[in-house]
Formats: C-alpha cells, sequence, structure tokens
C-alpha cells in the first residue's frame, strides 16, 4: 500500500503512470479511488500520471475523529501534493470530491492547472439540513454505513446499468459499507456547511462542471451555478445518468474529460 504519513494517521494513494501533466482525482462520500477505474486506462494512454485519494475514513486512508471541515480536507490534498512532490495538477472530483475542488480552487488555487468537478454542488440549500441529521443517525446505531449502501448505490447508477454490470454494481454497493463510520460521519459534517458562492467569483483557473442528466441530489443547475460562478467555467451534461456518470456511461464521460484535459495541457 501507498500511504503517506500524516500526524497521528495516514492518507493513501495510488499513483500510476511514469511522465506527463498529472491528474489528482477524489471521490465520493462512501466511495474510494476505484470508482475511477473507467477513468484510468484512458488517462494512461493520452500520456497523464494519475493520483487517485481516498479521504481520510474512506478506503486505504485512516479514520480520525470528525467533524471535518471542507477546508481540512483539502488540506489533505495539499499535503499530499506536498509530500509527492507535485506543485500543480490538473483536479478531479466527483460529489464532495467536487466540493473539495472548490475548497482548493479558492484556497489553493496556484497548485491547480485546471478543474473538473462532476456531480457536485456549490452550497447545500437550508431544506437539506433534515436530510442529512437521518444520513447520521443509522450510522451512529450501527456503528457502520451498510445500512446506507444499498439506497446510496441506488441513487449512484441506474437499474439499467444494475441489470447489465452486477459485478461492478456490487464492488460499489460494498465499498459504501466498508466505509468507516468516522470518516463518513465526519465527511456529511463537512458537506453539510458548504456555501462556496462568495468565493468561487475568485476562481480564474479553468473549471469544467459535469453532471448526470437525472442526478437528483446535486443536480445540473447546481452545476450549471458553478460554472456561471467562476470567471472561466464551462458546463457538460450526459444523458440518462444518475450520480455516477463516469461508472454509467464511461465512453461519453471520457471523450469529454480527455477533451477537456487535452484543452488545458494545450493552453499552459
Amino acid at each position: 500500500m501507498s500511504l503517506i504519513p500524516l500526524k497521528n494517521r495516514k492518507l493513501y494513494y495510488d499513483l500510476t503512470g511514469s511522465a506527463g501533466p498529472v491528474v489528482c482525482m477524489t471521490h465520493s462520500l462512501a466511495s474510494d479511488g476505484g470508482m475511477w477505474a473507467e477513468q484510468i486506462p484512458v488517462l494512461l494512454n493520452a500520456g497523464y500520471r494519475v493520483l487517485r485519494l481516498d479521504m481520510r475514513g474512506h478506503g486505504g486512508s485512516d479514520p480520525v475523529p470528525g467533524p471535518y471541515t471542507m477546508s481540512e480536507l483539502a488540506g489533505d490534498v495539499i499535503a499530499a501534493l506536498d509530500y509527492l512532490g507535485f506543485n500543480r495538477v490538473h483536479y478531479i472530483g466527483l460529489s464532495i470530491g467536487g466540493m473539495i475542488g472548490q475548497a482548493l480552487a479558492i484556497e489553493h488555487q496556484p497548485r491547480l492547472i485546471s478543474a473538473m468537478l462532476c456531480d457536485t454542488m456549490p452550497v447545500v440549500p437550508e431544506s437539506a439540513a433534515g436530510t442529512w441529521e437521518d444520513r447520521k443517525k443509522p450510522v451512529r446505531q450501527a456503528n457502520s454505513v451498510e445500512p446506507h449502501a444499498d439506497a446510496s448505490v441506488a441513487r449512484w447508477l441506474t437499474d439499467a446499468f444494475k441489470a447489465k454490470n452486477p459485478a461492478r454494481y456490487k464492488q460499489l454497493r460494498d465499498t459504501i459499507a466498508a466505509t468507516t463510520p468516522q470518516g463518513y460521519l465526519g465527511c456529511v459534517e463537512a458537506i453539510s456547511k458548504i456555501d462556496f458562492v462568495a468565493g468561487l467569483p475568485s476562481v480564474k483557473i479553468p473549471v469544467m462542471t459535469i453532471c448526470g442528466s437525472d442526478d437528483v441530489g446535486t443536480p445540473p443547475a447546481a452545476n450549471k451555478r458553478i460554472a456561471a460562478l467562476v470567471a472561466n467555467g464551462r458546463y457538460g451534461e450526459i444523458a440518462h445518468a444518475l450520480h455516477f456518470p463516469n461508472v454509467e456511461h464511461p465512453g461519453v464521460f471520457n471523450g469529454i474529460m480527455l477533451g477537456w484535459l487535452d484543452e488545458q495541457r494545450k493552453l499552459s
């Protein structure tokens, strides 16, 4: 395992590729770097190095007591870049990973060449407060994220995908169940308090947002809003997809992703 030693804990990373610009990727709540499996081969073939990071308490990274803040989670990314000696990277994040990307773009902008933020949002509406409380209760009661596994993966991927790709569907479902309660609850606290609306106009790096057309939790309107708030934003939508368009329709997603990265590569 590749682990970055931080204070009282270790952060898991996976680095592939021997040369080329670095693409740093972070995942959704209750997932890990494995959610990007469909993207890795095409990125490597296109000449990029790929750095996948597991958030604290997710995947191979140690849990720490919460609550967390989005600034702290963004700080973990910066600590990883510092440890590995990467000055500037292209960043790709989905869901909470996209929220971390917004925090990075606002607070650590010089470290990013570009950002691609997927199925995320710039602010959590007050009406969602009860939803996040409801998410926390069963995890505390069971001391496990298992109670959310089936419902969460059903929000990520359609029934049509499940029927055609049962093994991949189960793999993602089991990743949810394996997430540590500390990591899940700490990240839920971070999500419930985000509001990047005032800070996004200060972001000058190129930003692209992508969203599944049928994503209810982080809908297209929220992703369009991010693209509109930054100085150099763009929006793309993937039809017939829920929260994980990169897994549901990897060919479409990968085409958008490579087109975006190659464009930034020429400009940088």
